[in-house]
């Protein structure tokens, strides 16, 4: 016994380690270079913006490990329930990493626009459009190549990612898995949803379809129960016959608009069945998240609208930040500069069912009644 003690000290003096060897201090403080072998001739301002990116990379792999893993959960046949904690700290602590990388462009606006200058010529045409751990995380998601944007040149996205001679780089390779890694978060988060009971009933339930459109038209006649309530407060304000039409438009538009939107018009034929579920199960979460089964689900909508108000913002905050130091200048890549990140923050937005349902939510005291309350007792998965 005494020699067995005595290799298990020695052992754990081998395993011994240092702050410094674990985190790999020297090996990360020696990577500030950029083109050069040390950053020992760099100015202050180019050491300043090659830390930062360096930085928001490794946000960005934190990031893309966490949607991985939530992904993964989502595009199980069965979400237990006591999971979906472990979903929404992961996609909270997205939202979280992009507040910082956000935070980040402070930093970066401390240098002035001839200080940029000085070293811009180096990184040409080098861009940030080439983060493949962005491009990554924005597949990953859901958004789909029809809704990207053109960098302002007759390349795509793909060919951005090659090296200079047009071959395969890393960061092409890395974005080609991704782009075959399937399911997305939204199609799985779909996929989820759909699955969600509504009153009580699944979708592998006979008579479920009629279920769900009792539901939805329960819900209609309350909402529009509720514009009519805001409307004739409203036309207390109406100064003319004008003004007053123009409100009742309004809320005629608004009316018909979530009908619309339950029903899925918007959506291809073939699919609108499924889209139209889906957006009802976003609906009846929302509107009785009391309920302890839908309780989760609830913190897993708002945290999927968290993340993606972290994006937008993060995508908001560059673009400020770009037009503060270089003006609207074509950008580094060939790309539109500012008015390139300006639409990105604009268009690039993946979960639209998730962010519509808020403009259809009306006042719990309005809601229909729940049919079968006992169905949403903790025990049942999605």
């Amino acid at each position: 016994m005494r020699g067995r003690a005595w290799q298990v000290s020695v052992d754990m003096a081998r395993k011994a380690t240092t702050y410094w060897d674990y985190i790999k201090v020297e090996e990360i403080t020696s990577l500030q270079g950029g083109l050069e072998e040390s950053d020992a001739g760099l100015s202050n301002d180019e050491v300043l913006f090659i830390t930062v990116h360096q930085i928001d990379e490794l946000w960005l792999k934190l990031a893309l490990r966490e949607l991985v893993s939530v992904r993964g959960l989502f595009a199980q046949e069965r979400v237990p329930e006591q999971s979906l904690a472990s979903a929404v700290r992961g996609l909270r602590r997205m939202a979280l990493l992009f507040h910082h990388i956000a935070q980040h462009f402070a930093l970066m606006e401390t240098m002035t626009t001839r200080d940029y200058l000085a070293f811009r010529d180096k990184l040409s045409p080098a861009s940030g459009f080439q983060s493949a751990q962005l491009r990554e995380i924005e597949i990953l998601m859901g958004l789909r190549d029809s809704d990207r944007i053109a960098l302002g040149h007759e390349h795509g996205y793909m060919q951005a990612l090659r090296a200079p001679d047009g071959s395969e780089s890393a960061a092409s390779r890395r974005v080609s898995a991704r782009l075959a890694d399937r399911p997305t978060l939204r199609e799985a988060l779909d996929e989820w949803l759909f699955r969600t009971p509504i009153q009580g009933s699944t979708p592998d339930r006979a008579g479920d379809a009629e279920t769900v459109k009792r539901f939805v038209e329960q819900y209609l006649e309350a909402h529009a129960g509720e514009v009519r309530r805001a409307q004739e407060l409203a036309m207390h304000d109406a100064l003319t016959p004008h003004d007053a039409e123009r409100l009742r438009a309004r809320y005629e538009k608004e009316v018909g608009g979530a009908r619309a939107f339950l029903e899925a018009v918007d959506a291809p034929e073939e699919e609108r069945a499924r889209r139209a579920r889906v957006r009802a199960a976003l609906m009846f979460i929302e509107s009785y998240r009391e309920l302890p089964l839908l309780a989760w689900p609830r913190e897993v909508i708002d945290a999927i609208v968290a993340i993606e108000q972290a994006f937008v913002i993060f995508r908001q905050r560059h673009a400020r930040m770009v037009e503060r130091v270089i003006g609207r200048r074509t950008g580094t890549g060939g790309s539109a500069g500012v008015d390139y990140l300006d639409q990105t923050a604009l268009r690039y937005r993946i979960f639209h069912d998730v962010w519509a349902v808020r403009t259809l939510l009306i006042r719990a005291q309005a809601l229909p009644p729940v049919e079968t309350p006992d169905a949403y007792t903790l025990g049942v998965g999605q």
